[in-house]
């Protein structure tokens, strides 16, 4: 009989992960999460009592299979452009290569982004000597088409600075964007062959509502915030995102990797916590969401735990909404 995987149990206990990017390579599960300190720090809207400093690497033979730390994959002291806070990451695999994308800021306090190599998903990484040009915010999260092209999603408000590039530069006290305006959508730019350059300028992805119309900043159960993931299913590409201020996993679909994309609903409902950051892969024939929430510390929400469960379609591509605690 198949056993039934286990769900809403933390993925590790030993110490606080967040951020969970799930991938599956060489037949393995691979979780590439933040690694989140265990520090007594006042929390604030800019997001500093997140002082994540290393990444670990955790695996899976299977979805029942013990939990593997591979130890420290990356650390911000080997890193020459960084000077704090290595949030959420991602991986990617191509050219015989691995890839860790992860934000960190740099020596003048801003967000950028930046890609370490090595030749096995467990690590440990090299990082380039320079973040990305072109790149700002937070959030990496990379697709590798059916085509072999290569797309970063990145991007997130307040802390993670998507505010301050609303010109194109980086402005430090920008204009408040009313209400009625149009949100701020994730970036999207087309990696370059290489996958440790942007083959072109990042550009804003349109979020709207069923009738075509843009969903709004003060539209906050639907409008982007943070967290962006981008998979496919059926020959649609799906943007699942955090809502941020009301904790939902939300979605849009999209039959084209640049959008615009259609909001369609939730995904996962709040979990204990304020953060909530996902990343959605399949396993064998089913499909999984991976996620995070601060069930280990008893709510303290810079100490987080990952966590898994199984996610399903209805017919028409859409998804069901979980309810993370029943």
């Amino acid at each position: 009989m198949e056993r039934i995987p286990k769900q809403k149990e933390p993925l590790v206990t030993h110490i606080y992960t967040a951020d969970p990017s799930a991938h599956v390579y060489e037949g393995k599960i691979y979780v590439y999460p933040s690694h989140d300190t265990d520090l007594e720090i006042e929390s604030n809207d800019n997001g500093d009592q997140y002082m994540m400093e290393d990444y670990h690497v955790l695996s899976m033979d299977d979805l029942n299979s013990p939990v593997i730390d591979h130890g420290i994959a990356l650390h911000i002291d080997n890193v020459p452009w960084a000077s704090k806070q290595m949030w959420a990451p991602d991986a990617a695999f191509k050219n015989n290569t691995y890839y860790l994308y992860f934000p960190a800021r740099d020596k003048d306090g801003i967000f950028r982004i930046g890609v370490a190599t090595s030749n096995c998903p467990s690590g440990p990484y090299n990082p380039q000597p320079d973040y990305i040009k072109g790149s700002f915010s937070i959030d990496p999260a990379v697709l590798i088409d059916d085509d072999g092209k290569a797309y970063m999603y990145f991007g997130g408000l307040w802390g993670g600075q998507l505010e301050k590039w609303q010109t194109g530069t980086f402005i430090s006290e920008p204009a408040d964007i009313p209400p009625t305006s149009p949100a701020l959508g994730p970036r999207v730019a087309e990696l370059s062959d290489d996958m440790i350059s942007f083959k072109e300028t990042p550009q804003q992805i349109s979020i709207v509502d069923e009738n075509g119309n843009p969903i709004l900043a003060g539209d906050e159960d639907r409008r982007y915030f943070e967290g962006p993931w981008m998979h496919k299913h059926n020959g649609y590409y799906y943007l699942s995102y955090s809502t941020g201020t009301t904790h939902y996993i939300v979605y849009a679909m999209s039959k084209n990797p640049k959008g615009p994309f259609v909001y369609k609903g939730r995904i996962l409902e709040p979990v204990i916590g304020w953060t909530t950051h996902h990343s959605i892969v399949k396993f064998g024939e089913k499909w999984y969401l991976f996620y995070h929430d601060c069930s280990l510390s008893n709510g303290i929400n810079h100490k987080r735990c990952v966590k898994y469960t199984e996610l399903f379609y209805n017919d028409d591509g859409t998804i069901q909404t979980i309810e993370p605690y029943k």
